[in-house]
Formats: C-alpha cells, sequence, structure tokens
C-alpha cells in the first residue's frame, strides 16, 4: 500500500470506526457530541494556537492562496444556489443553503488531521492560513445574503449581532488570535505550558475523526435525497477542480497549491447544517449533503490528491 493510500485510509478509516461504534450501539451518540465539543473547544484551538505561535509563515499575506481558495468558494456557492433553484424549485432561502453547503469545506474536524497526515506540519501550516479567514468570511455571507432574500421573525441586525457574537467568541479564533499574540510578543513558552499544550494539540487529530464518524449517526439520510447528491457532487468535484485552474492561472507555488486544492475537495462539514437550523429552512438539504458528501470523500479526496500530485510533479 502506498503512503497516500494509506493516508487516506487511516484518516477516513478513523470516520468510519466512529460510525460503526455509534451504528452498533457501542458508544451512544450524546458521546460523539462530547468528543466534539472538545475537539473544537479545547483540543483544536490549541493545535491553532502552537501552529501561529511558532510557524514560520513569512512576512507577506498570503493573498494568492486566500484567491485560490475563495475563488473556488465563490463559484461553487453560486452554482449550488442557482442549481436548487433553478432545477429543484426551491426558494431563495434554501438556495443560501445549497450554496454553503457547496463550498464550505469541512477543514477543521476532517481538514486538519487529513493535511497533517497528507502533508505534515508544513501542509497543516498552509491550511491554517486559509481557516484563520474562512470562518469569518463564510459566516458573514450567510448573514449578509440571508438579509437579502430575507427572513420570519428575527430582523438582520440581531441575526448579524448573534453570528458575530459568536464569532469572536468561538475557540477557534481565539486560539488563532492567542497564538498571534504570543507570537508577537516575542516570549519563550515555558517548557511546563509547552507540555501542557503538547498533550491536548496531539490528540486533536484523531479525536475530531472519531468524533465526527461517531456524530454521523445523528443526521442520517431523510428527504431531499436527490438534490443534496447534486450539492454533494457539485462540493466534491466543482470546487477543488476551480481551486486547480486559478492556482495554476495565478502561479501559486506548488505546495500551497496542492494544499489549496485538497482543502477544496474536503467534504462539507456540519456547520452549513448549524447555519440552516437557525435560520429555519433547508436542514434535510445540508445534514443528507453532508453525510452523503463525507461517504465519497473517501474515493473523490485520493482521486484530487493523485491529480495535484501529477499537475505539480
Amino acid at each position: 500500500m502506498s503512503p497516500l493510500v494509506e493516508t487516506v485510509a487511516f484518516v477516513f478509516g478513523l470516520v468510519a470506526f466512529g460510525y460503526i461504534s455509534g451504528w452498533t450501539g457501542l458508544l451512544k451518540t450524546e458521546t460523539g457530541e462530547a468528543l466534539s465539543e472538545f475537539a473544537v473547544t479545547i483540543a483544536v484551538p490549541l493545535l491553532l494556537f502552537r501552529t501561529m505561535a511558532g510557524a514560520e509563515f513569512g512576512s507577506s499575506i498570503p493573498w494568492a492562496l486566500w484567491f485560490t481558495y475563495f475563488s473556488a468558494v465563490g463559484v461553487a456557492w453560486v452554482a449550488g444556489h442557482f442549481t436548487i433553484m433553478r432545477f429543484f424549485g426551491r426558494d431563495a432561502r434554501v438556495g443560501v443553503v445549497a450554496g454553503l453547503s457547496t463550498s464550505f469545506s469541512n477543514l477543521v474536524l476532517l481538514g486538519i488531521p487529513f493535511m497533517l497526515g497528507v502533508y505534515g506540519q508544513e501542509g497543516f501550516e498552509v491550511l491554517s492560513l486559509i481557516v484563520s479567514i474562512h470562518l469569518p468570511v463564510m459566516l458573514g455571507a450567510s448573514i449578509l445574503l440571508f438579509s437579502l432574500v430575507g427572513r420570519k421573525g428575527t430582523g438582520a441586525t440581531g441575526i448579524a449581532r448573534e453570528f458575530l457574537t459568536k464569532l469572536f467568541s468561538s475557540p477557534l479564533i481565539l486560539g488563532i488570535v492567542a497564538g498571534l499574540l504570543w507570537r508577537f510578543s516575542g516570549l519563550e513558552m515555558p517548557a511546563l505550558g509547552t507540555r501542557f499544550v503538547d498533550a491536548l494539540a496531539n490528540v486533536a487529530g484523531p479525536v475530531a475523526l472519531f468524533a465526527m464518524g461517531l456524530g454521523l449517526n445523528r443526521f442520517g439520510i431523510t428527504g431531499d435525497v436527490r438534490p443534496a447528491i447534486v450539492i454533494a457532487a457539485l462540493k466534491l468535484f466543482l470546487m477543488p477542480a476551480v481551486a486547480l485552474g486559478v492556482a495554476l492561472a495565478v502561479g501559486l507555488p506548488a505546495f500551497s497549491a496542492q494544499v489549496a486544492v485538497v482543502a477544496a475537495a474536503l467534504p462539507s462539514g456540519v456547520n452549513p447544517y448549524l447555519i440552516a437550523s437557525r435560520f429555519g429552512t433547508g436542514q434535510a438539504l445540508a445534514s443528507n449533503a453532508m453525510t452523503i458528501g463525507t461517504l465519497f470523500a473517501v474515493f473523490t479526496t485520493a482521486f484530487w490528491l493523485s491529480v495535484v500530485h501529477w499537475t505539480y510533479q
């Protein structure tokens, strides 16, 4: 077995192991929620803190990397939005959920351990540059679009205030900001502090993958299956194809380009479902797109890894 295939099998094997543990009743679904909360609230923020505090990103702002990735986000979002409206006859609000599900990669629970496994610490550092602005950009776009298409109940200002509060209290954002502040302070991390951070950060990947698999039992696949399959297909094929095209067009360095394309090839995560639930529309579409996309991603990510390896060899 080649190292690449072995890494893909290991990453998605942990997801499958988590899913089987829940499906057989070995562990309760609530355990997955608790593990996900631990990963997102403690382990992954500490991993991001350690990376931001110690990595060598260089002095320049990674405009080309951001342009490459978020160009793919924009194209995928528009494609998902209008596909659901034009071909499945849904309203504009469901279109926003579809666009979000087509463009919101699972960069944390799946992406971080995946990049660590495939590209090592250097790949994770490149991914961290995307993660650092990914959540604010995607949430901001969601708020704006839902405000434009209209929503019953809470006004746009109240929704924006709620989301911004959650954004700036997000442990992921706090981990990134704290790491950058520590970096700029020039202070050296005490040995005991390093041991604490390392002990928790080092388990972030396996715990996140297992928790993700266990959590999939909670969603299942019910209703809106055909549109969800289309959305998942757009996410897994259109978005990475656009990222690769833009990376080649702007001359993004080979290593950063590979990380950007593979990040774009990841399936949708739980955030589109949470946002759909908050706005009261498209929940089944978002959850099904996530579940179906994750099931097929074991094959499609291997495909895109091969494509970028061949392109940049």
